[in-house]
């Protein structure tokens, strides 16, 4: 795997890459990576010929009191993971690298999609993941993209900068990627402690409490959202911010759920915040 931090250097992988007739199969990662980045890696590579990663704590996103300065980092272990996945070219860029300028200027706002659920509670959060991943598809020029689906919205959101921006890729959204337990994978469940991760564990049963409404024939969004609600009041130590039944490419609430519907929750577990979604009639 080769490893590269600056432009210049990215330019020239790539033209490699390229020269050699290799297709270009792209991961925009923050890094600490876990099985669900190399669920990602593998579709990428079943996509691709060439894999290619980046690793980046993208500043635009986080909030003035969110969690910017301690989000978990360690270049070294995700090297090595990534190399171990398969992943052909990896690149590094530091604040500098990527806002050469700064804070940019010209961003990329979301919308009326962009302001509900996570938007609604992170206001200009998605102004910076589209800004940076526009960018990096800039750099990056990959035919395909592959994002995860435990974060919807934001996969949603890619999708649709792509559509409306003719950005000439493929985007990919994998399904979530959960320990034996349910928990879905993520960064930030290095943060939880063991008590804390046992009662994190009440939002994915809130979510099948709420499919299982839906198998059992109930499609009025107060049934099915009241079924995972139930779920969470009995876990005190998770404080929901939102539990929403809603379309999956607008994003508005329904109040009928249908195949494909999506159900959604953010809570916090103690200081840590965590999302997860299902998709219902799976």
């Amino acid at each position: 795997m080769r490893i590269v931090r600056t432009r210049a250097e990215l330019r020239e992988a790539l033209g490699e890459l390229r020269a050699d007739g290799r297709t270009i199969g792209f991961v925009p990662t923050m890094g600490w990576l876990h099985e669900g980045h190399l669920a990602l890696v593998d579709q990428a590579r079943a996509r691709a010929s060439a894999a290619v990663m980046s690793i980046f704590v993208n500043p635009l996103q986080f909030g003035p009191n969110e969690d910017l300065a301690s989000y978990p980092r360690d270049l070294e272990r995700d090297t090595r993971v990534a190399s171990q996945r398969g992943v052909d070219l990896l690149f590094a860029p530091d604040v500098e690298t990527m806002y050469p300028t700064g804070d940019p200027i010209v961003r990329v706002v979301p919308g009326a999609i962009g302001s509900r659920l996570d938007g609604a509670f992170r206001p200009g959060h998605f102004d910076g993941v589209l800004t940076v991943v526009l960018k990096l598809f800039n750099l990056v020029q990959p035919d395909v993209a592959v994002f995860g689906r435990k974060d919807y919205q934001q996969a949603t959101l890619i999708r649709r900068m792509v559509s409306d921006l003719d950005l000439p890729l493929e985007i990919v959204v994998a399904p979530s990627v959960r320990a034996d337990d349910g928990l879905a994978l993520s960064s930030r469940n290095a943060y939880l402690s063991a008590a804390e991760r046992e009662q994190a564990l009440g939002l994915y049963r809130s979510l099948r409490a709420g499919e299982e409404a839906f198998g059992a024939g109930r499609r009025d969004a107060p049934a099915i959202v009241g079924a995972a609600r139930a779920v969470l009041d009995a876990t005190p130590a998770v404080k929901v911010q939102y539990l929403e039944l809603v379309d999956p490419d607008t994003l508005e609430p329904l109040e009928r759920a249908v195949a494909g519907s999506v159900l959604a929750v953010a809570a916090h577990v103690g200081r840590t915040r965590l999302i997860d979604n299902v998709v219902l009639g799976e």
